[in-house]
């Protein structure tokens, strides 16, 4: 069976009398560091969140036919409508607020030109541009002592750039599930969720990377936060029975029955094996990545993946390489 991925989206000797001291001192610091990390204690989260990255620059989002019968490539730059500067969205609108003849510098592929458009034709245009990415995710961790947090489990990846996006800066929401579009095999389901961006951010993008975004967590959550349990290093984890926890109607977070069928190092695999969710989602959702998962009451990892042609499977990383890599 094809096994293609779907991303959800997203590191000299001493003298003889030295010895007998330095060696002891050498093992204590190596084992203090990895005692402390094997103690350490973080909140699972499953909460659905909606992601929003300021970008750099004002981008096309998508190819736009001129009225010159020249094409303007999606992931071109536009920096400058007639002699004005823009890197914002606002900012374009507002040049292209005069009449007349207006001429467009872009960037497309690394090269440089310039577009005459009317002012009719550039209110068009000015649909198709954009200067943020946006997306769903889940909320993996919050650590109560750093008060950060860790998300998605993998690297955010701007659909129309095809590449990690530079950003200025980036926040994190809480999301409401309205609908789900069932996963089925070799087309995989989605969550749709509404954001609510009209309250306060629940915390700041400061990192974008393959093992998730992290930042800093803002105490805009008016729920309870759960308890934080001790994280499960790599090779405690076993293969047999587990959890995700995640949302799949509103803003409610649920524990769902999973099987660990591998584990590798820092990357997992696992089934679905509970009903109620494989009925409601025919397995893994585009939006569930970062969902926490748990094991004998211990902090396994986070789902980042899934087989496109089997639902029901999916991959995982573990919670002990997203924090060593959050840093």
């Amino acid at each position: 069976m094809n096994r293609r991925w779907y991303q959800c989206v997203f590191c000299a000797k001493a003298k003889r009398q030295r010895q007998f001291v330095i060696l002891p001192m050498l093992i204590m610091l190596l084992w203090m560091p990895a005692q402390a990390f094997a103690a350490k204690k973080l909140i699972p989260m499953g909460e659905a969140i909606g992601i929003q990255l300021q970008l750099s620059h004002v981008f096309v989002a998508h190819d736009v036919l001129l009225a010159s019968n020249e094409w303007m490539k999606g992931g071109a730059v536009v920096e400058k409508i007639n002699d004005t500067a823009v890197k914002t969205l606002a900012e374009a609108k507002q040049a292209i607020a005069q009449k007349g003849q207006q001429t467009w510098t872009i960037n497309s592929e690394g090269k440089e030109m310039t577009v005459k458009l009317q002012a009719q034709e550039a209110e068009h245009v000015i649909s198709f541009l954009k200067d943020e990415t946006d997306g769903v995710g889940t909320l993996t961790y919050i650590d109560p002592e750093t008060k950060k947090y860790g998300a998605l489990g993998h690297q955010i990846v701007d659909a129309t750039l095809q590449q990690a996006p530079t950003f200025l800066r980036g926040s994190i929401f809480l999301a409401s599930i309205q609908q789900i579009r069932k996963s089925t095999p070799g087309q995989p389901g989605y969550k749709i969720s509404s954001i609510e961006k009209q309250q306060s951010p629940l915390g700041t993008i400061d990192k974008n990377t393959v093992y998730g975004i992290f930042g800093r967590w803002e105490d805009g959550y008016q729920q309870r936060l759960p308890q934080a349990i001790e994280i499960m290093h790599e090779k405690d984890i076993k293969i047999g029975k587990a959890e995700i926890y995640t949302a799949i109607e509103g803003k409610k977070v649920e524990r769902f029955a999973i099987d660990i069928i591998k584990a590798s190092n820092e990357r997992l695999e696992f089934v679905i094996s509970d009903e109620k969710l494989i009925e409601k989602t025919g397995g893994i959702l585009q939006g569930m990545s970062g969902s926490p998962i748990i094991q004998d009451g211990r902090f396994v990892g986070a789902v980042t993946h899934m087989f496109v042609e089997e639902p029901k499977k999916g991959a995982a990383i573990s919670v002990a390489e997203m924090l060593r890599k959050s840093s």
